[in-house]
């Protein structure tokens, strides 16, 4: 095909140019600019110029916005990482709690997902706000091992998880599906970030192996300079990567979440079983409630994982049963942790761990009860999946309400 003509003269026949393209697609191009400057009006040419043209400019876009993103992952990395540094030399001078390193690494990837879907700025300067005031009301407590304190050590970093999925979900936070997304992202950012610290462990060991034959001990100046820097880096490059690839490619954690489900529920049963025979109790033994809500922690993360690949099917599986099994089985350790606690509360008086434990455990056994019911319904074909995700996602905001609370207001009235 060395000119034009043929194309132009089958404009009416869409069959005959899709043969021509497909039996010499590089000499169709060639021919077809021809054909295109002197037909510019025709609707049969205007949509092959898009069809021939759309790949190449939309990939040269994508490549461009990459490179830029990958180049601003990189910039906000380093910065974690010296920021991190920074904070951790205030913690070894006792001038700050050792908790302030939280925010070497949470704001910076709140950074990353604002630079990655710009939101409102009513969202923007919420988040701004409300990372400032933390930043500043953890600092301004003091530095003092009471409950209050420790407990807003420990509940703080969960509000501020919360506020990094504000700027993940950016101006969708009040939808369902991005707040289902969020939870996706966490199971796969605590994965790969598992992987990338393990193989950093070995290359630690490996480091400070090599350094020893020499008769050098670098472990001091490795751990401050390197291994601090690196842990921080590695949160944002894990985000890089994870956000890059949650749409496109499937799930590792809701996999691993199905696996581990009626693994879990066995090992679960012949526990509960094991402790009415030995006969512990944990209205009197402290330890063994502590296990006991640690326990209704791991089962919930587990059903919440598995749940958020549920709604791809509409028919139901036996993951779905076994589900249901382990969020009724959480109910009983739960409700018998709250009876505990509550036992505790009136036989050995109010404490700030006590109360915050209780809190915590009544929050979770509504968002069991929610899941449990909605799955009834699911189960009864009355309603479809994304009614047990939304028991899930629409609690979220929730559990970081009560942290805030623990935060802020406990350090306060105790």
């Amino acid at each position: 095909m060395e000119h034009n003509l043929p194309i132009i003269e089958n404009m009416a026949n869409p069959r005959e140019l899709e043969r021509m393209f497909r039996k010499e697609p590089e000499a169709f191009k060639k021919s077809f600019l021809q054909a295109w400057q002197q037909n510019p009006d025709s609707q049969v040419l205007a949509v092959w110029y898009e069809r021939l043209n759309f790949k190449e400019t939309d990939h040269t876009e994508k490549a461009s916005f990459f490179q830029k993103d990958f180049l601003f992952m990189g910039i906000i990395a380093i910065l974690a990482g010296i920021c991190t540094r920074i904070i951790f030399h205030f913690v070894e001078q006792q001038a700050i709690a050792p908790i302030n390193l939280v925010f070497g690494i949470i704001p910076f990837i709140a950074a990353y997902f604002v630079y990655h879907n710009t939101p409102r700025k009513q969202v923007l300067y919420t988040l701004g706000l409300f990372f400032v005031i933390s930043g500043f009301y953890l600092n301004m407590l003091p530095l003092e091992e009471k409950d209050s304190i420790i407990l807003a050590y420990l509940h703080l970093p969960i509000f501020l998880w919360v506020l990094v999925g504000l700027a993940f979900t950016g101006n969708e936070y009040g939808k369902g599906s991005s707040r289902l997304a969020y939870l996706k992202f966490n199971g796969e950012f605590c994965i790969l970030y598992a992987s990338m610290a393990i193989s950093g462990m070995l290359l630690t060991a490996l480091t400070m192996q090599l350094f020893t034959f020499v008769g050098m001990d670098i472990s001091e100046f490795y751990f401050k300079n390197v291994v601090l820097f690196g842990a921080a880096a590695l949160a944002i490059v894990a985000t890089y990567l994870v956000s890059r690839n949650l749409k496109r490619s499937k799930n590792i954690a809701p996999l691993i979440a199905k696996i581990f489900s009626p693994l879990v529920l066995a090992t679960l049963l012949v526990y509960l079983i094991t402790v009415v025979w030995v006969g512990k109790n944990p209205f009197f033994d402290r330890d063994f409630l502590l296990s006991f809500n640690g326990i209704l922690l791991s089962v919930l993360a587990v059903t919440i994982f598995s749940i958020t690949e549920s709604g791809k099917y509409e028919k139901k599986t036996i993951s779905d049963y076994i589900n249901v099994a382990l969020i009724v089985l959480a109910l009983i350790i739960d409700s018998v942790a709250l009876s505990a606690i509550v036992f505790r509360l009136s036989s050995y008086g109010i404490t700030p761990n006590r109360l915050a434990v209780l809190g915590v455990n009544i929050l979770i056994w509504a968002n069991l009860m929610w899941i449990m019911l909605s799955y009834r319904h699911f189960l009864q074909n009355k309603t479809g999946p994304s009614s047990v995700q939304d028991a899930v996602t629409k609690y979220l905001p929730i559990y970081g309400l009560w942290a805030a609370f623990v935060a802020f207001v406990f350090p306060i009235i105790f």
